[in-house]
């Protein structure tokens, strides 16, 4: 999930490589194996009609020599990329449209794992101070504001998963980084990943063009945050940001302020606010980006008037605009295995086999700008690698 190190995926985080030994993983993909189980979450029936309706259409833990990766010719090059520009917003908080994904008809319609009690928001001074700040600053009808936080419900499970504090302190346990790439790098994923390509090998191409960034990391994203669209949770994103904001006190002045963004996206695009569905902690969509990092870097990559991160295209092509912004520079490396720990580009990651170095270059730290965490840019990676891998060779064997 996008951003900003602040929260966590929808899908958790981490994926898995095989190591042969103290330094380096295993090279190639039929090495890969599933440590562990992937526990995939049943999809939101409503995110089902959409995923059946786009991924019809056009359609890499890494090898550790990179001249074991087959050359690819047909990926556009980055020189001049061409970026499509941003819908027309549109400011109409009194009849929001029903997002693509869903059909709902009222405000008192929640999704997913979205049960908990009513929050009484109307009647607390803290929310009272926020519809009058909205008011005043962003111009939202304060009857309409009173009517919608009456809606809203106070999810205790939020409230668990926020506090007291997610931070680990102390020392990382032995073999961290094994049980972390487990999650994510299985035969499943890559599989996965390699049908998603494929589904939507015309999007990921155009969106490599138009903003000079390796088609597989766009891919890899996608698969860590939300298993390829499977897994984009299901809390209603209202009501989790309204929780976190005046039910939680640790990062309580951050989630107000993605609330507000929130409330501003879902004017611009149209969308009815109770309808958004996400994470327990509010990120949304394929690529999981938070409300200010949707209306800073969300596209509308299809043209078609609104930027839905729901769908493939416009994620595809947001994921592609996040990197790019972020400084992503195109067929340049990200991390390669090190002999040691010597150098200032150099980290550490702890396996059951002991320690892996890995020298790592300013992409890495692109992927970082995602989710500030080297376990985190390293399953990208090495899953990104894999994908890319199994895609090329399908591709060549079809040929």
């Amino acid at each position: 999930m996008i951003v900003y190190n602040i929260v966590r995926t929808a899908s958790g985080s981490g994926l898995s490589s095989v190591s042969n030994g103290h330094n380096s993983p295993v090279n190639g993909i039929n090495n890969f194996v599933v440590e562990g189980s992937l526990v995939t979450n049943s999809i939101n029936k409503h995110f089902i009609r959409l995923a059946i309706v786009l991924l019809s259409g056009c359609a890499s833990d890494p090898a550790t020599d990179y001249s074991a990766y087959p050359e690819t010719t047909n990926y556009p090059q980055a020189t001049a990329p061409v970026k499509p520009s941003l819908p027309t917003q549109q400011s109409n908080p009194y009849q929001p449209k029903a997002p693509s994904y869903g059909s709902y008809d009222s405000y008192s319609h929640s999704s997913g794992d979205s049960y908990g009690t009513a929050g009484n928001y109307a009647n607390s001074y803290p929310v009272k101070s926020f519809i009058q700040h909205m008011v005043d600053k962003h111009g939202f009808s304060e009857s309409y504001l009173q009517r919608l936080f009456a809606q809203a419900s106070r999810l205790d499970s939020v409230i668990k998963l926020e506090g007291p504090s997610s931070s680990n302190s102390g020392p990382a346990r032995p073999g961290s980084w094994s049980r972390y790439r487990g999650k994510f790098l299985t035969e499943q994923h890559i599989s996965n990943g390699v049908e998603f390509w494929r589904n939507n090998a015309n999007t990921i191409s155009k969106a490599s063009s138009a903003y000079g960034v390796d088609p597989e990391y766009i891919v890899g994203i996608i698969g860590v945050e939300t298993y390829f669209g499977k897994n984009i949770g299901k809390t209603c994103v209202f009501d989790a940001l309204t929780t976190l904001s005046f039910d939680t006190h640790r990062r309580s002045k951050y989630f107000q302020s993605e609330l507000e963004n929130f409330l501003l996206m879902t004017r611009e695009e149209g969308y009815n606010p109770r309808q958004p569905v996400g994470s327990w902690a509010g990120a949304m969509g394929l690529g999981q980006f938070m409300p200010s990092s949707f209306r800073k870097l969300a596209v509308d990559f299809d043209q078609n008037g609104r930027r839905d991160l729901w769908q493939p295209n416009d994620a595809i092509g947001s994921v592609a605009h996040y990197f790019s912004r972020s400084g992503w520079n195109y067929k340049s490396p990200v991390a390669q295995p090190a002999s040691d720990s010597y150098g200032a580009s150099v980290i550490e990651l702890s396996t059951y086999e002991g320690m892996e170095y890995w020298r790592v270059h300013p992409n890495f730290k692109v992927i970082k700008r995602y989710n500030n965490s080297n376990k985190y840019a390293m399953a990208v990676h090495q899953l990104a690698q894999a994908i890319k891998n199994r895609y090329q060779y399908s591709q060549v064997s079809a040929n």
